[in-house]
């Protein structure tokens, strides 16, 4: 009977640390896919048949501070093109990050286009927990529907190769 108990503790500890990895989170956001309901805290910009890229930065994190210029030439490119600026989106989600660790990195690093916080991690366990910095492309329909057309960890490097390729693939005309 002991031999039982302790077996069954030992496996309820392992479960509980490899909760994890045996699929007891989220998934991450899935090309294909749609998000999941990401409110209170953050709801997709609705641009009229148009894109929304997000990012999810954490203030702590040395790649997301060293892909913050990048990320600023892209919102830069954006902005400046007539055909791009109506149609697509860029909003940053500082995961773990309170509202003034938020404001410090946007000052830090001149952001320019919306951040939000996640100081409590609720939207980042609702995406699967990803590591930073993390990029979803979302297409939004006219009818108000989406879905996830990019889904990437890791810095996109060069500005104009990243915008050309969410227009591919998001099909942006």
């Amino acid at each position: 009977m002991i031999k039982i108990k302790y077996g069954i503790s030992i496996m309820l500890m392992l479960m509980i640390l490899l909760g994890g990895s045996m699929g007891w989170t989220a998934p991450l956001p899935a090309v294909g896919g749609v998000l999941p309901d990401l409110s209170p805290g953050f709801s997709l910009p609705k641009p009229q048949d148009g894109v929304v890229i997000i990012e999810i930065f954490s203030m702590y994190c040395p790649y997301c501070q060293k892909e913050a210029p990048n990320v600023n030439k892209l919102y830069d490119k954006i902005q400046a093109s007539q055909k791009l600026k109506s149609k697509i989106r860029l909003v940053g989600i500082g995961v773990g990050n309170s509202a003034y660790e938020v404001d410090v990195f946007r000052k830090k690093y001149s952001i320019n286009f919306p951040l939000y916080s996640d100081g409590d991690f609720k939207i980042h366990q609702k995406l699967g927990e990803p590591r930073t910095p993390y990029f979803i492309g979302v297409k939004i329909n006219s009818d108000g529907s989406h879905r996830i057309f990019y889904s990437k960890l890791g810095e996109f490097g060069d500005v104009d190769a990243f915008l050309a390729e969410m227009v591919r693939l998001s099909g942006i005309k």
